[in-house]
């Protein structure tokens, strides 16, 4: 077994201390990797504190890792040591039912195993994530990183990176189309990027004016401040795609109301409670509404491959693990731009 140093939160309550486990010895299809940087996702402290339900306790989170591979099994064939790799939401899944033979993992029909916060395919071992000192995870679930960008600022691709898109190619966004983004935190930066990476004239939404200037260094050519009634009705019909971010408790109708016929809503964000949606929201125009959950593999793949050609990373506030808890409370207040990352060699030290 390999020791590990981690932080990990004992309980719902207590905030994230250190703490020490074992990973699994390196078997023939294993990679090992030394973490060099974690990034810092909301569902972290959402699992963290079991708001998710059950935690799996104690919970090591952290699902946007990148690292140098220290390790190879016998029988791995796309890694060598000092090729420097990421892994990002899960590290396994059934294998063999249709979506994952097909390259969607992440919607393996007996469930994709996270990162962290879950069992591996044994049903007993606890899965450990990236806020530690080294990983053990299955070549198949491994992504290759270019060294051609800043590594911390690669970390978050792995979740708010594919997240992002994933649901953007997904629905064919290309060059021309009018793509909204709502929200501009770790989810919504990207996908202001992304899009206007692939020729979308592209318009933020949001509640916060001091947004504005943020989205257009990102990328938006326009901004709408989604209380202004005159604004949102100026913007009625205008959109071809929306990407809707926002966990926080909202309503999805005044959105829909802005997009053209034929228009589609992605929602990305995960708010607490169920929104009210009318049919005739839908009916009139034909609009629809679907939801997006990361990325397979060979898409994420896809995405670091892309991002590497178009120097896309994300903004980063790269941390300290002792300044964990801290962070948490910053990232709740929205009071970062627009992702903390772990250097994880803080913790080695």
């Amino acid at each position: 077994m390999i020791p590990t140093k981690a932080y990990a939160a004992q309980d719902a309550k207590s905030p994230l201390a250190p703490f020490n486990f074992e990973r699994r010895e390196v078997s023939a299809h294993d990679v090992q990797i030394e973490i060099l940087y974690c990034g810092v996702c909301h569902s972290d402290i959402h699992q963290a504190r079991s708001e998710w339900g059950a935690a799996i306790y104690p919970l090591v989170p952290g699902h946007e890792i990148v690292g140098r591979v220290t390790q190879v099994g016998t029988d791995v064939k796309n890694f060598k040591v000092g090729d420097i790799a990421g892994i990002g939401c899960f590290v396994d899944s059934c294998r063999v039912c249709d979506n994952c033979k097909e390259g969607i993992e992440q919607y393996c029909e007996e469930g994709m195993t996270n990162t962290y916060n879950d069992y591996e395919r044994n049903s007993k071992t606890p899965t450990y994530g990236g806020y530690s000192t080294q990983i053990v995870v299955d070549e198949k679930y491994t992504l290759k990183v270019s060294e051609r960008l800043p590594l911390s600022g690669v970390a978050p691709l792995l979740c708010a990176g594919i997240t992002t898109y994933s649901p953007l190619k997904y629905v064919g966004v290309k060059k021309g189309d009018k793509v909204a983004v709502v929200g501009l935190g770790g989810l919504g930066h990207m996908a202001v990027k992304f899009a206007a990476a692939f020729g979308a004239e592209v318009t933020m939404l949001s509640t916060s004016p001091s947004k504005q200037a943020d989205a257009e260094k990102l990328g938006a050519k326009h901004f709408v401040l989604t209380s202004d009634k005159e604004a949102m009705k100026k913007a009625a019909n205008t959109f071809d795609y929306i990407l809707n971010t926002v966990s926080a408790e909202h309503e999805y109708s005044p959105y829909l109301n802005l997009l053209r016929t034929n228009g589609t809503m992605i929602v990305v964000g995960v708010p607490p409670t169920p929104s009210t949606l009318p049919a005739i929201n839908l009916i009139m125009k034909r609009k629809s509404i679907i939801g997006s959950l990361i990325g397979g593999i060979k898409e994420t793949q896809e995405m670091l491959d892309f991002c590497a050609d178009h120097n896309i990373v994300s903004d980063v506030e790269v941390i300290d693990i002792d300044y964990i808890n801290t962070a948490y409370d910053r990232v709740l207040k929205s009071d970062v731009k627009y992702r903390f990352v772990i250097d994880l060699n803080s913790l080695r030290k």
